[in-house]
C-alpha cells in the first residue's frame, strides 16, 4: 500500500522542461485506489502537466479548494471540461468575493466561477462545517483552526466584500488535507493563512497522530524575521521528518528552512512523494 502526491503545478520549474510552471499550487493525490486534487493552480496549466506526466484527471473522487484565491481554485474550470463526477470540498464562505489592496487600490483576487456554474455543470460542492471531515478512509479536510499562536496574523491586505463593504478576511475558508500513513500524517496546506503552527496544532489535536511530513505553501513572504524564526523553531521540535514548502513561503524564509537540512526538501512542478507501508 502506499501514498502517492505528485505537484502539478508550483511556482517555479521541476527537472522535466516539458511542464509549464504559474504562481499557484496543485496536488494530484493517489492512496488506496482513491484519486483526489488539492487546488487547481490559476489556469489549466495543471492539465497539460497531468497529461505530460500520463495522469487521467477524468476520474476524480474528490477535488479540494484550499480557499477561494485565485491561484489555488483559477483552473477549476478548465477540469470541469474534462471531468464532473468528482466531489467539490471547500470551506464556509469560499464564494465571498476576495480582494487585495495595496495604496487604496483594490485588486480582485477571488475565484472565476461561482455557484450557478456548478449548478450548470452538475458538481456537488460539500461545505466543512465541521473541524474535521474524512472523506475516504484515511483522508480528512481540516479546517476551523485555533487562533493559540497569537503571532501569527493575516496581512490586512486581504480583504472580502459581502456586498457592501470590504472588511478583513478572516480566512474562515481555509481547510487543508491531512492523510494518515503508518508513520505519521501527510498534511498538504494551499497558503496557510491562518497561520501554519495554528493549523497544524489543530491537526494534531483533532487526530491525535504524529506529523510525518508537511508540503505546501506557509505564507511567510510578508512575514517578520521574528515570526520566521519562531517558525523554524516549531517545525525543529515538531519532529516532522519531510518539510516541503513553497509557493507564497517567500524567499528569505525558504533559504532560512534549509537549515533543517535533510528534513527539507524541494517541492516545484513536477515534484513527486510517496509513502509506501
Amino acid at each position: 500500500m502506499a501514498l502517492k502526491i505528485t505537484v502539478l503545478v508550483e511556482d517555479s520549474p521541476g527537472t522535466n522542461p516539458i511542464l509549464k510552471f504559474e504562481h499557484g499550487l496543485s496536488f494530484f493525490i493517489q492512496k488506496d485506489g482513491h484519486v483526489m486534487l488539492f487546488d487547481t493552480g490559476q489556469s489549466g496549466v495543471f492539465l497539460d502537466n497531468a497529461r505530460h506526466l500520463g495522469i487521467d484527471m477524468s476520474k476524480l473522487d474528490f477535488v479540494v479548494l484550499s480557499h477561494g484565491h485565485y491561484d489555488h481554485s483559477g483552473g477549476f474550470r478548465a477540469l470541469c471540461e474534462i471531468s464532473s463526477g468528482f466531489q467539490l470540498v471547500t470551506g464556509k464562505g469560499f464564494f465571498v468575493e476576495k480582494y487585495s489592496v495595496k495604496e487604496a487600490e483594490h485588486t480582485f483576487k477571488g475565484n472565476n466561477f461561482n455557484k450557478d456554474f456548478l449548478e450548470k455543470k452538475g458538481i456537488v460542492r460539500k461545505v466543512m462545517k465541521d473541524t474535521i471531515t474524512e472523506l475516504v478512509p484515511g483522508v480528512f479536510a481540516v479546517t476551523h483552526f485555533y487562533k493559540d499562536n497569537t503571532d501569527e496574523v493575516s496581512s490586512s491586505a486581504y480583504k472580502l466584500y459581502d456586498g457592501s463593504m470590504f472588511r478583513k478576511d478572516p480566512f474562515t475558508d481555509e481547510i487543508l488535507l491531512a492523510i494518515d500513513t503508518p508513520k505519521g500524517l501527510v498534511v498538504l496546506v494551499g497558503c496557510s493563512h491562518p497561520g501554519i503552527k495554528n493549523m497544524l496544532d489543530t491537526v494534531l489535536s483533532a487526530l491525535n497522530r504524529p506529523l510525518y511530513a508537511v508540503l505546501g505553501g506557509i505564507h511567510l513572504i510578508e512575514a517578520s524575521e521574528e515570526r520566521i524564526n519562531s517558525t523554524i523553531n516549531y517545525f525543529k521540535k515538531s519532529g516532522i521528518r519531510h518539510l516541503g514548502t513553497c509557493h507564497c513561503t517567500g524567499e528569505k524564509a525558504q533559504n532560512k528552512l534549509k537549515s533543517l537540512g535533510e528534513r527539507f526538501m524541494e517541492v516545484k512542478t513536477g515534484s513527486r512523494f510517496s509513502v509506501a507501508w
